[in-house]
């Protein structure tokens, strides 16, 4: 039987940058990362686009947001290892809420929120948009808060430099299923694994992402997150993509543009079903999500569908926002989960944070 100061589940981005930290922060300590599938194949993390953004109407998203694109100025460098240096590829872009007459008080407050925390966001008016991006039509559309530091990274860049690091500093990766949490005596004793083997510890970090709530349950904890599967659609355009921002319809509807003539189209919504069927289907798209696509870019009446996936939001039910630190009736129990889908941009935010 192993003996860790710290056990963390779940060694993707979420996992690896808390390893990374707590290895700055006290290079003593003996840190186990378990996961069960090394490859990452349906990692909410190699399964996001990497969008990253301030256009929040949180103030820690917002400033969990700015921490990243901090991090990422230096990133290459400051997470060199053996010569390997991850180039997360950041392409600002920028991003584009286009908003209708129902939802501008909201974007206006969020606005002036992120204004306030020194966020580069203006507003525009209708006009404003069609002189920038003449493809858009804004019909029904009042105007749009466009944050032109927003952008995309490299999922797979970011996470494997945070894991390679995390290792260099000491954290042992284990590949293999954490199956129960143990308690003793109203606190934390260890984690079984899946290799029958039991890690005793009195801090456990749960990091297992849509796994979380199964995980939890195990230590008698319900936790209020659900395994959404979201689908995300590749489409190809008759038209130049590059130029465009990534833009977002008032009804949760977004376009980013990936390639040349390429876009990555998605959109969440309440029927999307729970579980962890990765299956990809075009089922619904030109039913749903075309007709919306047309009224903004009416130029996609001729896109063709290539490709896409599925992955998992990890939904917070409560209020679609993380479940941070330390469990208040299990000593030694901490949670990093129900991100609802922006967890990724968070990444060194949550993982320094949780370090500390």
């Amino acid at each position: 039987m192993s003996s860790y100061d710290v056990v963390i589940v779940g060694g993707s981005a979420m996992g690896s940058a808390t390893a990374y930290y707590l290895g700055l922060l006290d290079p003593s300590l003996s840190v186990a990362v378990v996961e069960k599938d090394p490859s990452y194949e349906f990692s909410s993390t190699l399964r996001s686009e990497g969008n990253l953004r301030v256009q929040f109407n949180l103030e820690e998203n917002i400033r969990m947001s700015q921490f990243t694109m901090g991090v990422l100025e230096g990133f290459p460098t400051d997470m060199e290892v053996d010569g390997w240096q991850p180039d997360p590829a950041p392409r600002r872009q920028g991003n584009l809420f286009l908003v209708d007459a129902a939802n501008v008080a909201a974007a206006r407050a969020g606005m002036e929120l992120q204004l306030s925390l020194g966020c580069n966001i203006e507003w525009l008016d209708a006009e404003e948009i069609s002189s920038r991006w003449p493809l858009l039509a804004t019909q029904g559309i009042v105007g749009a808060t466009f944050g032109a530091d927003d952008g995309f990274i490299d999922p797979s860049a970011v996470l494997h430099g945070l894991r390679r690091n995390a290792a260099k500093l000491g954290a042992e990766y284990m590949t293999a299923e954490a199956t129960a949490i143990e308690v003793r005596d109203g606190a934390v004793a260890g984690v079984r694994l899946s290799t029958g083997e039991t890690l005793e510890t009195t801090i456990v970090i749960n990091c297992a992402g849509g796994w979380s709530a199964e995980l939890a349950a195990t230590a008698g904890i319900e936790l209020p997150v659900e395994p959404v599967m979201r689908s995300v659609y590749l489409v190809n355009a008759p038209f130049a993509a590059m130029g465009l921002p990534g833009v977002f319809l008032p009804n949760g509807v977004y376009a980013l543009a990936e390639g040349p003539q390429s876009f990555e189209i998605g959109w969440s919504r309440q029927t999307d079903p729970v579980g962890f069927d990765f299956t990809f289907s075009r089922v619904g798209f030109e039913e749903e999500v075309w007709p919306e696509l047309i009224e903004i870019l009416p130029r996609f009446d001729q896109l063709s569908v290539t490709g896409g996936w599925r992955g998992i939001y990890a939904m917070n039910t409560l209020d679609s926002n993380a479940i941070l630190g330390e469990w208040p009736t299990l000593a030694g129990y901490y949670n990093a989960n129900g991100f609802s889908g922006h967890g990724f941009q968070h990444t060194p935010a949550m993982g320094r944070y949780l370090a500390e």
